[in-house]
């Protein structure tokens, strides 16, 4: 699909993008080859040259921050297919919301083979070599949360480009948290069905207060699903937009094999967890 977009370009909006295909230039070598069928001015023609030529030259070069940074927030979906081999799913939990006062507490990383997961105290800080292996990142409203948090944390600046979700599925009318988006397009999380952030907060001050390693694998269990179920919404985000492509060819990917997760959730734990959640008057501010 990047091919076809021409949105990274400086001036080109969804409606000259669409004119374009309209009249017949259906991607970058279309409009080298093409006359002048939508009365652009010589400028915007080169203007729209030059990006192309540089446009190839960076995906020859592996760098989708090229093109993330310039597409809007609601197109990053057309770089998937092109960098999928290069993209990591990342989603971290706190000790709290605050970037100032609040710690990390795990970080899951998925990309579509190998999953790992990183503990404070533990290993935590494995997290900063291991990114490095990767040119993009996928996250449920990281741009916002988890990329600051991570950011602020540890002091550095993440370099890849990122694909934030929320802003894709929200265009495709699925708003509300990554839990929201999930239920609504069909995906079951189990045991873990009613955890959410804030019960993950309290999973790890069980796991530190009480040395209860179940509390801590059900809190990994709980990142994980995170990731790779990340990579199930890219996916069917991606095919959802491309149906949405009258005068391109649509050409759904098949949707991912769900990998075996390491962990399980404790049914104990979540049950006596469940229960303090519902008794919690802080409950309910936390999650606002």
């Amino acid at each position: 699909m990047l091919t076809h977009s021409f949105q990274h370009i400086p001036g080109i909006g969804a409606k000259t993008e669409r004119q374009l295909w309209e009249a017949g230039i259906p991607d970058w070598a279309g409009f080298s080859k093409a006359e002048n069928p939508t009365n652009l001015s010589p400028k915007q023609r080169e203007t729209i040259k030059a990006y192309i030529e540089a446009s190839h030259h960076h995906l020859a070069a592996n760098n989708p921050k090229f093109f993330l940074d310039l597409l809007p927030p609601d197109r990053h979906w057309c770089v998937f297919p092109e960098f999928r081999a290069s993209i990591a799913y990342l989603d971290i939990e706190t000790t709290g919301l605050s970037h100032w006062d609040s710690d990390i507490t795990t970080i899951a990383l998925y990309d579509g083979t190998a999953i790992r997961y990183y503990v404070r105290g533990q290993n935590l800080e494995d997290f900063l070599h291991d990114i490095q292996a990767y040119s993009v990142i996928v996250t449920y409203n990281g741009k916002t949360f988890d990329v600051p948090f991570i950011e602020g944390y540890f002091r550095t600046k993440l370099t890849q480009g990122h694909i934030d979700l929320r802003y894709v599925l929200k265009s495709l009318g699925y708003g509300g948290g990554l839990k929201s988006c999930e239920k609504a397009l069909g995906l079951d999380r189990g045991d873990l069905d009613g955890v959410d952030g804030y019960f993950a907060v309290l999973l790890w001050q069980d796991y530190q207060r009480n040395r209860n390693e179940k509390a801590l694998e059900t809190l990994l269990a709980y990142n994980i699903e995170d990731v790779v179920n990340l990579e199930t919404l890219m996916v069917l985000a991606y095919n959802m937009k491309m149906a949405q492509m009258p005068f391109l060819p649509s050409r759904p990917l098949p949707m991912p094999k769900a990998p075996e997760i390491p962990f399980q959730a404790d049914p104990a734990t979540l049950a006596r967890i469940k229960k303090q959640v519902f008794y919690s008057p802080d409950a309910y501010h936390y999650r606002q």
